[in-house]
């Protein structure tokens, strides 16, 4: 659906994203909030991997309430408290997220609303329905 950019005067990505994508005419656009790793039960896992995973989980609920999938999302920001937590992150990010792939943030934050988080997702998705 969407239209990948990534010209050879710009460095190509590091990992499994594109640096730019076109939304077609007529498509509609769904915006979610930063999700973090909470189940449902308010539990909060340890670790990022266990974390992110919970954000996308999340972020597939909300996609399929809509009927849209991974393959929808053009833009993923993802947030984190520590450096040595983007391989995991992007790991888990990798197995979520569907071609085209879709552009990509990755930004090292202070913090929270509460120190047990580690890791926020929020994405944009566009579909033509």
């Amino acid at each position: 659906m969407a239209t990948t950019f990534n010209p050879p005067s710009v460095r190509k990505p590091f990992g499994h994203y594109n640096h730019g994508l076109m939304v077609p005419p007529g498509a509609s656009l769904l915006v979610t909030s930063g999700q973090l790793g909470i189940a449902v039960d308010d539990t909060i896992p340890e670790g990022v991997t266990a974390q992110a995973e919970l954000c996308f989980q999340a972020i597939e609920a909300i996609l399929a309430e809509v009927g849209m999938d991974f393959s929808d999302v053009i833009r993923i920001s993802g947030f984190v408290t520590r450096r040595e937590d983007f391989a995991p992150y992007m790991a888990v990010r990798d197995r979520f997220t569907r071609e085209p792939k879709p552009v990509s943030t990755l930004i090292i934050v202070g913090g929270f609303t509460r120190p047990e988080f580690l890791v926020e997702v929020e994405v944009t998705a566009a579909k033509v329905f």
